[in-house]
């Protein structure tokens, strides 16, 4: 009986590992995976990294990134690759574009606004 115990724990154990292991050749580029898949945005769940998420689709990209850390690509390559196919939204870091000014400057302009309503209303 605890034969049969034994293999078939064994069997189910197995099947609980995670099938999404990564390897790398030096804790570099492991280093490296993990810093991005936390800077890159998952493309289904858009309010949590790769790191957090589960879903399919953020598997295939850690899997797609792991490779391209062995292909010896930058990080800036990688991050190209993804914004291109799945769009600037996945990443967290958005560039200063025509289309983004009023995300990054419209602090900048509401704070100067509240400025000089705070001085000229003193004034009067």
């Amino acid at each position: 009986m605890s034969k049969y115990f034994f293999i078939f724990f064994c069997f189910f154990s197995l099947q609980l590992l995670p099938d999404s292991y990564y390897e790398f050749e030096n804790i570099e580029d492991e280093k490296r995976f993990f810093n991005l898949i936390k800077e890159i945005r998952c493309p289904k769940c858009t309010s949590g990294s790769l790191a957090s998420s589960n879903a399919p689709v953020s598997e295939d990209l850690k899997k797609v990134i792991s490779e391209m850390i062995e292909e010896n690509k930058s990080d800036a390559e990688i991050k190209a690759f993804i914004a291109n196919r799945f769009g600037k939204d996945t990443l967290y870091d958005t560039p200063i574009e025509p289309n983004t000014y009023m995300l990054w400057y419209s602090p900048f302009i509401f704070l100067l606004i509240c400025l000089s309503v705070f001085i000229f209303r003193k004034k009067i």
